[in-house]
């Protein structure tokens, strides 16, 4: 059966739960909820993930691998501990824009082999970007996220399923969570075009019921493909986007 996580921004305590109260409420089908670590808002992804936790048996905060020092003891392990938490996902970071915020040289892969050293309950999930590079280079580089010890996989998020069905013949015995995120407004797409270097397909319309459609054929796209799923509903009010879908 698939399994559907949601992500959602932890801008505030108050905000973050509103959300969490909304999709319990309206999609009991989700039990996971994965956090984002932006180091701008003042709620770390583990903090929310603390708090999400009183309303989702499962969450799962990002972890910057930059961010940690490679010969100082792991200090996330009592807030992970604390806070119940039974899964990460490792990303490399980007460099924040506060210079005063320390950072390491820590790479992904290092930061995945550390932390099934020293947290082997942990389950951890690495990242997949289908625009980083070409194909074969994306794919050897889950290859080598998978032999340092990741369990599975979350996008970046798709916004044509041509290429989620190439990728998906290179990742057959690999459990991936696809990522879909709608995009609203010509901005957006501008954005996630040239920052991120997403692909979209000819048909594709900045509105609510593109997006939707998406939405409803890249879950059952999931189903079929017998893989999972996660939404990024970004400042998108998360019932209009998935109402009748999940």
């Amino acid at each position: 059966m698939v399994k559907i996580s949601i992500e959602l921004v932890p801008r505030s305590e108050e905000s973050l739960r509103r959300e969490l109260s909304q999709v319990r409420s309206h999609f009991p089908q989700v039990e996971r909820i994965n956090i984002p670590d932006i180091l701008r808002f003042d709620l770390r992804s583990w903090d929310g993930c603390a708090i999400a936790g009183d309303y989702f048996p499962k969450t799962i905060p990002h972890l910057r691998a930059i961010d940690f020092d490679p010969d100082a003891p792991l200090q996330i392990v009592d807030k992970l501990s604390n806070a119940g938490i039974e899964a990460v996902l490792v990303i490399t970071g980007d460099l924040p824009q506060d210079m005063g915020h320390k950072c390491y040289r820590t790479n992904c892969l290092e930061m995945i082999r550390r932390l099934k050293r020293e947290l082997p309950q942990l389950k951890v999930y690495a990242g997949m970007d289908p625009y980083r590079s070409g194909i074969k280079e994306e794919i050897d580089y889950v290859k080598a996220k998978h032999d340092a010890g990741a369990d599975a996989f979350f996008t970046q998020p798709f916004f044509d399923l041509r290429l989620m069905e190439i990728y998906q013949g290179f990742l057959q015995h690999v459990d991936v969570y696809w990522g879909v995120s709608p995009v609203l407004t010509e901005n957006s797409q501008n954005y996630w075009e040239n920052k991120n270097n997403a692909v979209f397909p000819p048909d594709f319309a900045p509105n609510l019921t593109w997006n939707r459609d998406f939405a409803a054929k890249a879950l059952e796209f999931a189903r079929a493909n017998n893989s999972n799923i996660y939404f990024m509903p970004i400042r998108t009010d998360i019932v209009k986007y998935l109402h009748g879908i999940i």
